[in-house]
């Protein structure tokens, strides 16, 4: 997350987050506990103040999204309305501060299976006139 010139809370591609969370002006430092809580320290105090609360949302049916593109979805009518909580509720994750999280895909494999569907889609044309030759040398030997 990041904070707009607005001081609002915000994606790292510049959305605002929902509930919308606006930082007071100089702000020392900010915290976002494993619940979604985001609490700031304002100038030199000591304590620190909850300014908002992260929220998550499931769906019923998440391959009924809308795929928007850059990692954004749309609710549908097949993906259902969004049932919303806060993080560490049951089935619904928690949030890390400072964390990047990992994509679960295995690029090795991946790319293995890319390797391996490019060669299939390379035989293919040699295929083909193979079998047509095939086909003539059975023929000619029927007659």
């Amino acid at each position: 997350f990041n904070q707009n010139a607005d001081g609002q809370l915000v994606t790292i591609d510049g959305y605002t987050v929902v509930p919308n969370i606006v930082f007071p002006a100089d702000v020392s430092e900010t915290v976002i506990s494993r619940t979604g809580q985001v609490s700031v320290r304002v100038g030199n105090e000591t304590e620190f103040q909850e300014i908002g609360q992260l929220t998550v949302a499931n769906f019923v049916n998440e391959a009924g999204l809308q795929p928007l593109g850059d990692n954004l979805f749309a609710q549908t009518a097949a993906s259902g309305d969004p049932i919303v909580a806060v993080p560490e509720d049951p089935g619904f994750g928690y949030i890390k501060q400072g964390y990047l999280e990992a994509s679960n895909v295995d690029a090795v494999k991946e790319i293995t299976d890319l390797i391996s569907a490019q060669r299939a889609y390379e035989m293919n044309p040699k295929v083909i006139p193979t079998a047509d030759e095939m086909a003539q040398i059975v023929s000619k030997n029927l007659k």
